[in-house]
């Protein structure tokens, strides 16, 4: 190739190709309305302005979740900022705990997932919030009885979130399934996953207006 431009024009069209792709990693947005001048249909109207799938919309008394990917969620949030000023808009990114269906189970994913989202608080005592961060960071290692039960349940995913004591957890099942009846299975000849949930509800209260006495509450699709 003689010429030095064309050359070049090569060169960077063989380097854009080459180049990895950028893989998003899911995160999460909550919107918060503390005196109710917010609703589901400003949500809605917003979303179709900013492309947003209204499948990726969730709901939960005064409070609202997107669930999209990092870039998008980072964006979105400014734009929410900017128009909504007395909201309270959080940032759910980099969950610290990923159980995949593919990796953990060895087994082919659904080709069709449904996502269920729950919240809920740490309790305030920071020692325990770091033991509950240190059984999640062992628990593939020390714990494989729950990925067991899980891959039994038939989970083909599951996140869990942080900002600062407030947990997300996203769980996704195949379409058409309930997680009502799949969640039993989780603990099915398993008892070390009810030994788990034991130890786990040390950790974990509900989010300051949950109903008295609810741990997770959880989230109503908007499709």
């Amino acid at each position: 190739m003689k010429h030095p431009i064309l050359l070049y024009l090569f060169t960077l069209l063989f380097l854009t190709a080459c180049a990895p792709k950028q893989v998003q990693s899911p995160a999460i947005l909550e919107i918060i309305d503390s005196d109710y001048r917010f609703s589901t249909d400003i949500l809605l109207n917003f979303s179709k302005e900013n492309n947003i799938d209204k499948s990726s919309l969730y709901q939960w008394q005064n409070h609202w979740l997107v669930y999209t990917n990092s870039k998008a969620a980072e964006a979105l949030k400014t734009r929410l900022e900017n128009k909504f000023p007395r909201l309270t808009v959080k940032f759910y990114e980099n969950a610290f705990y990923n159980f995949n269906r593919q990796k953990q189970c060895h087994d082919r994913p659904a080709d069709e997932w449904v996502n269920i989202i729950m919240t809920a608080n740490l309790v305030t005592d920071t020692i325990k919030q770091n033991e509950y961060m240190e059984y999640h960071r062992t628990q593939f290692e020390k714990w494989p009885e729950i990925s067991k039960g899980f891959c039994n349940a038939g989970f083909q995913q599951l996140l869990v979130f942080r900002n600062g004591r407030q947990l997300m957890l996203v769980i996704s099942i195949p379409k058409g399934k309930s997680l009502d009846k799949l969640n039993p299975k989780t603990s099915e000849n398993n008892p070390r996953v009810d030994e788990w949930n034991k130890i786990m509800s040390q950790f974990q209260e509900g989010i300051e207006d949950a109903p008295k006495g609810t741990v997770w509450v959880m989230f109503q699709s908007l499709r």
